[in-house]
């Protein structure tokens, strides 16, 4: 049985060490864990304009990976601290589209803490642009109230953080699956024509160790087994 494809949306880096000019990147340990969980995966460049029906076509799901931050404008605000990195309008504007194409189209979708948060501001949501104790390099427990979404069968997840944005005001259609101790949204569903989620924390980290986080993988695998590959 040939495995789903799943279309990870490449990262735009400055420079690599392996390349002499700028680089679309995907890490490779989130390439591994959507192997593991059994998706072939396929990096995807970010393009403008681009018609995402032919972009898309034999691909059953979308990883939408972390990644530097989205423009504040993006969501009605200016730049109001220097912590603000990698922003990139192309990014953005892929991201948003891509993420609008696979909600209607009925293409499951995984997004991790950039592509969470691009989703809430895609959604209307807005977000905190540095939080007062950033969570970089930052392991601790957050709470899953319906952890099945997830593909999850624990209600408390081990969640490997590097982040200093978060959730501000949530956005339309969103309903939270997983929260901090401190209240912050760690998860969310999207009302979609197809499972899509979001968690703000990085479960490729870590996913040999604590399996509830292989399980979030092999969630989006298992859906994008059960869709039909968009046509070519």
């Amino acid at each position: 049985m040939s495995r789903p494809r799943i279309a990870i949306l490449s990262r735009l880096a400055e420079h690599t060490s392996v390349t002499r000019h700028e680089a679309a990147v995907t890490a490779l340990r989130l390439a591994q864990a959507v192997w593991a969980a059994g998706g072939e995966p396929i990096s995807f460049l970010p393009v403008a304009g681009a018609d995402l029906s032919e972009r898309l076509a034999g691909i059953q799901g979308v990883l939408m990976p972390g990644g530097g931050d989205v423009n504040p404008n993006r969501y009605g605000q200016e730049p109001a601290t220097d912590s603000i990195y990698g922003v990139n309008d192309l990014q953005d504007q892929t991201d948003i589209q891509i993420f609008e194409y696979a909600k209607s189209a009925g293409l499951p979708l995984l997004a991790i803490c950039r592509g969470l948060q691009v989703v809430n501001v895609a959604q209307g949501g807005t977000l905190v642009q540095n939080m007062e104790h950033a969570h970089q390099n930052y392991v601790h427990s957050v709470t899953v109230n319906q952890p099945a979404v997830l593909g999850m069968s624990v209600q408390v997840a081990n969640a490997s953080c590097f982040h200093h944005q978060c959730i501000d005001d949530l956005g339309a259609g969103l309903t939270v699956l997983a929260t901090a101790e401190s209240g912050n949204v760690e998860a969310f569903q999207v009302d979609a024509n197809a499972w899509t989620v979001g968690v703000q924390w990085h479960p490729e980290d870590n996913y040999l160790e604590f399996p509830e986080n292989l399980s979030i993988f092999e969630k989006l695998v298992s859906e994008a087994a059960k869709t039909k590959a968009q046509p070519a």
